[in-house]
């Protein structure tokens, strides 16, 4: 069997080592096994989320194409109380397939008569994806699960119902999008549309509350009305349909961000949603520049949290008291071989990256214009080997996932073994999948769907005698060679 080249759009396998395996019964498993002490027999339960987890912090806002899962792991890694994915449209989801990057097995063989072949495990992230007709339209990691918010895009009920069953076991509540004032959402009466269909939003907030377990918390994002009066009636109409949380951005429908905010409204409306007695906070959006200014909008709005978009565009590292400066040395590099091991698109990680600012210390102007114009040429990620190389996003990845666990018991960490896996396991085993450090990924096909490495490839009826047995996905299958 031949292995593709390495190029752009081909697939380069992580070899693992290749071990000679005589001719046996072998039984195979997804699962990885840890060379490590094996970890406690009971993990501490994840908490899930509720009201109180949405207030005193500073959050990322719902971005298209700057929401993209590496950007959400840095902002968790710098300090982000919880994300907010990309808004995505009821119907897209719908017609979407739900896969995850687990380990597969590659066999080689080397010689019939000898019976004798190799294993080469390939590499697995752990990524879920949700794939359209030629490339994932959403993707997400068991990691930042505990944290992360799926926006949906919807006018109608029953399919925002349908489109957030399908990622419930994914992420840890549900946001509706009632605040984009761009053409593309609000066309077919969704975004910032709705805020003229109070009692339509309302009954899809409903919908979504009576639908959802009640660990999944369901909450809304709206923005201002032209009056204050409209805005509170309004308010108190979507605080009855049962949500956990209300982010307000400060503008109204027609503005755009090159006007200001107007967050001196907002006060009003915290005291207003707080006299309802519902302990639903309320959450700021608009003109914060990171945390260092999130205490100047605390103060004048009465605002639970904040939340923030364009500063964390600009630099996900904007939860932290102290943004990373020199971001096309201490940033840019780091994140495109994040979103390389990720298998995030390249055009995605791309257009991301040209986003990204910041103070610059050590770097000159000229030196960032040519890092910045070094990825616009760009047109894939191996035209950066000879900067970027090593490839060793698994390392940014594993340090991601150790920042997170660093975090207090409250903050619902979730601990991710970091040992090499086995190649044979006993059907006992009971282990999640799990990636070493510093494996790469391998690159997704076409325009950034996962490959086709979802389960072991089996051996042809030729060289074992027997016909190959029809695995059960998600359990142990046993080969007879």
């Amino acid at each position: 069997m031949r292995l593709p080249s390495r190029s752009c759009s081909s697939f380069p396998l992580k070899l693992v080592s290749s071990t000679r395996i005589p001719f046996a019964i072998i039984q195979m498993s997804r699962r990885s096994v840890s060379h490590s002490p094996p970890p406690p027999s009971k993990r501490a339960k994840i908490s899930h989320l509720t009201s109180e987890d949405f207030k005193g912090g500073l959050m990322l806002a719902p971005m298209v194409r700057s929401g993209a899962l590496p950007t959400r792991l840095f902002a968790l890694k710098h300090g982000a109380q919880l994300v907010w994915g990309p808004e995505m449209v009821d119907k897209a989801m719908l017609h979407s397939t739900r896969e995850v990057d687990r380990m597969s097995t590659l066999f080689t063989f080397l010689s019939y008569f000898s019976k004798v072949f190799t294993i080469q495990p390939t590499a697995a992230t752990g990524v879920v994806s949700f794939n359209g007709v030629s490339r994932a339209i959403f993707t997400c990691h068991p990691v930042e699960k505990p944290y992360l918010i799926f926006q949906l895009g919807t006018a109608d009920p029953e399919l925002a119902v349908q489109a957030a069953k399908m990622v419930v076991n994914d992420v840890s509540g549900i946001d509706l999008n009632c605040g984009c004032p761009k053409p593309f959402s609000t066309h077919s009466g969704m975004g910032a549309a709705l805020l003229s269909t109070p009692d339509l939003l309302c009954s899809i907030l409903t919908a979504l509350r009576e639908a959802m377990p009640s660990h999944i918390t369901v909450s809304a994002k709206i923005r201002l009305l032209p009056t204050q009066e409209e805005t509170l009636k309004l308010v108190e109409k979507i605080c009855n349909t049962g949500i956990s949380a209300l982010t307000v951005h400060c503008r109204t429908r027609p503005m755009r961000d090159r006007d200001p905010a107007v967050i001196s409204r907002l006060r009003e409306i915290v005291e207003f949603v707080d006299s309802l007695g519902k302990g639903i906070p309320v959450i700021e959006n608009g003109d914060c520049l990171g945390r260092p200014d999130m205490q100047r909008v605390l103060d004048a709005t009465g605002a639970a949290s904040v939340m923030i978009a364009r500063a964390a565009e600009s630099n996900p590292s904007a939860f932290a008291d102290a943004p990373l400066e020199d971001v096309e040395e201490t940033l840019i590099p780091n994140y495109i071989r994040l979103c390389k091991y990720l298998g995030n698109h390249w055009a995605l990680s791309k257009f991301c990256v040209q986003q990204f600012t910041g103070k610059r210390v050590h770097i000159s102007k000229a030196t960032a214009h040519l890092v910045k114009q070094r990825i616009a040429k760009a047109k894939c990620f191996e035209d950066l080997d000879d900067w970027i190389s090593p490839w060793d996003g698994g390392r940014e990845f594993q340090d991601i996932v150790t920042a997170i666990d660093a975090r207090p018991a409250k903050s619902r960490s979730i601990a991710l073994s970091t040992s090499l896996p086995s190649l044979i396991v006993p059907r006992s085993a009971d282990l999640d999948p799990i990636t070493p450090a510093g494996t790469v990924n391998p690159e997704p096909p076409g325009l950034g769907a996962p490959g086709p490495h979802a389960g072991p490839t089996f051996l042809p009826a030729c060289v074992s005698g027997m016909d190959e047995p029809s695995p059960t996905p998600g359990s142990d299958v046993l080969l007879q060679v």
